[in-house]
């Protein structure tokens, strides 16, 4: 099944639901969608996003869920809904925010995504947002760009046949 990652204003097609941060040789699991939410009739029971973190805040405080629980989180606020899952700290500054869109919301993004979107037919749309780290690489995302380490990244919409992984170097599919 292939998931769409939407972040900032770049979108990756891929065939897996996990993030990976590759460093040396070794691949690191960062991020994984272990459920999505659908639309179900009434009796059918309640779907919602699920994820798997292991991450830090830029303070280097760890962060690790699964199916959006977690120990040792006192220093973390986590809200959940449906298709959702925000993580942010004390002060109120996302940590990250994990964000499955909906198909009209999707059909909203831009052109060149929706392009892809059409083509690829994703089971999921899925929007991340946040500032955090991954060992020492620091990605922050926001509304138009991904930082990776400082490097910036904008407007490209790719699909690849690998998860999406995140290098010193940048962003590789």
């Amino acid at each position: 099944m292939k998931y769409a990652f939407i972040l900032g204003s770049n979108s990756y097609i891929v065939p897996g639901n996990t993030l990976i941060y590759s460093h040396n040789g070794e691949a690191i699991d960062f991020l994984s969608i272990t459920s999505i939410y659908h639309d179900r009739p009434a009796g059918q029971g309640i779907t919602a996003l699920a994820v798997d973190l292991d991450i830090k805040d830029i303070d280097g405080n760890p962060l690790k869920l699964q199916a959006n629980n977690g120990e040792n989180t006192s220093l973390f606020k986590i809200t959940e809904d449906r298709d959702r899952l925000l993580v942010t700290k004390p002060d109120g500054t996302t940590v990250i925010d994990v964000h499955q869109l909906d198909d009209v919301s999707a059909m909203k993004l831009e052109h060149n995504i929706i392009a892809e979107l059409e083509v690829h037919s994703p089971v999921a749309v899925i929007r991340i947002r946040g500032n955090f780290m991954i060992n020492d690489l620091h990605i922050e995302i926001d509304n138009e760009k991904v930082f990776v380490n400082g490097n910036s990244y904008a407007n490209s919409t790719l699909a690849g046949k690998t998860n999406l992984q995140f290098t010193d170097e940048g962003v590789v599919i």
